[in-house]
């Protein structure tokens, strides 16, 4: 059992959120009223404390700091982040008219301000000139954290994809207009015409419809970058398409999102095939029920007064890219086979059955969002951590022990786990679920951390690790012109940010460009 502590790590918000304008969410009300409790057996290796390296500065990785500081006293954390600035996913994934998704961040914030709570940003783990190889983060902690995410997504494999332009991953799409460096330079054509495809039917693909048909002065204020404001006020899209393979009932999208697009003003939404609904939706559990209702119930706008429309195209699978007549190296259109839902559309868990019968569908532009992929980091077979190509994760007893990648790992009973080395969130189970189900799933894993350690279970070189974390690495991060951004600077360079956000009329303008978030530290 653990005890409740008398002082916490988290103190109190200087500005409680429940008096901010912005909605709270679910994930940091859940947060906002749990107490943090201590092991009532800690211990110490050589009397030092617990030393944990994450890798990655997102949810995952933030909830399970949270958690393992609160559980196991006098805990260090350093966190590891490739870019100069914090907070993956929330800051890069979460759409910009969607700021009470982001209020976790504050959360964030608490556990930063933390003396046990160091953020070593601007590092990338790799065997790369200019990176940190992982293995010479081992001798100097007790535990590492793999969280770092999913950065690959899904492709299609079908002609067309690699080939011709006008196509995009939503993925691309959705860090560009978020501002991740990495897709600064994306710059979508927004301009060749009206119709505009997306493949796939999750909360991803829904944004990007979104995004596509708002009202750019709605996004104004957001911190949605200048130079998507800029592009997506010369779109000529006024009719969205997110198609998918299977049914309404198999659809991965959450009642939120459609809802969104159906209140959308002045976008009309095509009514969906109603053979796929059931006629009495008041059988079906409360989820799926309400989104049947809202699909039924349409969009507020008729269709014949919108400017713009959008649909949600079901029982569609692509098998083409085809060019456009009168540019060959630009899409046209997508070439889609009619599928039928095995054993019947009103089974959640349906497969979708080619029937031979083709389609093709006029598009200008196309979306690829149909899921992400975790990659390996290099180095992983230097400390023996596993992982599994196909199904994008490390190997893991599903609670968050790494454990050794023979034939029975999945069994979580006969697995072996290997000593210090855990792993939460998408890298654990897969790029599935809101920031709610990170935040479980992270907790799942502190749980473990935290239970390991008060059970004296082998950890990270028996009792032979330095403990020094950090402080036992930046020399050989220096040598390799690594150059770490603190916490402190990351707060410059958010005050920055800031700045130039309230200059536009907004919360924040991102740095888009690796070289200009370090000039400002300059």
């Amino acid at each position: 059992m653990f005890e409740v502590a008398r002082t916490s790590i988290l103190t109190r918000c200087k500005n409680p959120l429940a008096h901010k304008t912005r909605p709270i969410s679910r994930t940091t009300r859940a947060l906002i009223h749990q107490r943090k409790a201590y092991s009532t057996t800690p211990h110490t290796q050589d009397g030092r404390p617990f030393r944990m390296a994450v890798i990655g500065s997102g949810p995952a990785g933030f909830y399970t700091s949270y958690k393992v500081m609160s559980k196991i006293e006098n805990a260090v954390v350093d966190m590891y982040e490739q870019l100069p600035v914090p907070f993956g996913l929330v800051r890069f994934g979460v759409a910009p008219d969607h700021p009470e998704v982001k209020n976790c961040q504050d959360k964030f914030e608490e556990v930063a301000q933390s003396p046990r709570f160091n953020f070593v940003g601007n590092i990338t783990i790799g065997e790369q000139d200019g990176a940190l190889p992982l293995e010479t983060l081992v001798p100097h902690y007790d535990a590492i954290l793999f969280a770092y995410g999913a950065s690959r997504d899904r492709t299609l494999g079908i002609p067309g994809e690699d080939n011709l332009k006008g196509i995009y991953s939503a993925r691309a799409f959705v860090g560009w207009y978020n501002g991740l460096p990495e897709y600064a330079g994306l710059a979508p054509d927004l301009t060749q015409g009206e119709e505009a495809v997306v493949i796939g039917q999750g909360n991803v693909a829904m944004d990007v419809a979104r995004i596509l048909l708002e009202d750019v002065d709605a996004l104004r204020k957001t911190d949605i970058t200048e130079n998507a404001i800029a592009t997506l006020s010369k779109s000529r899209v006024k009719r969205v398409r997110v198609v998918g393979r299977r049914g309404p009932l198999q659809a991965a999208f959450t009642i939120k999102e459609v809802r969104e697009l159906v209140k959308l003003p002045s976008v009309g939404f095509h009514p969906v095939d109603t053979s796929l609904i059931p006629e009495d939706i008041k059988t079906l559990p409360r989820p799926p029920r309400r989104i049947m209702e809202v699909l039924k119930k349409g969009g507020v706008t008729p269709l014949g007064t919108a400017s713009k429309s959008w649909s949600l195209d079901f029982c569609m699978s692509p098998t083409s890219f085809n060019p456009s007549l009168v540019s060959l190296d630009h899409i046209g259109s997508v070439t889609f086979e009619k599928t039928s839902l095995s054993p019947g559309p009103f089974d959640p868990a349906a497969k979708a059955v080619g029937t031979g019968v083709s389609v093709d569908v006029g598009a200008s532009l196309a979306f690829r969002s149909i899921g992400y992929k975790s990659e390996a980091i290099p180095g992983f077979d230097k400390i023996g951590v596993p992982f599994d190509t196909d199904k994008g994760v490390i190997p893991n007893d599903h609670l968050g022990r790494v454990v050794d990648d023979h034939e029975n790992w999945s069994d979580f009973k006969t697995a072996k786990h290997l000593p210090g080395i855990y792993c939460a969130g998408w890298v654990k189970k897969g790029p599935t679920g809101v920031i709610a189900n990170t935040m479980d799933d992270a907790f799942s894993t502190a749980d473990s951390i935290a239970m390991d350690w008060a059970a004296k279970s082998p950890f990270l070189n028996g009792s032979q690790s330095t403990g020094q974390g950090w402080d036992g690495i930046k020399a050989e991060a220096e040598r390799r012109n690594c150059r770490r951004v603190s916490w402190a600077d990351w707060k410059t360079i958010d005050a920055v940010e800031k700045e130039k956000g309230r200059e536009a009329g907004k919360e924040r303008e991102k740095f888009t460009i690796i070289d200009e978030m370090l000039a400002v530290l300059d």
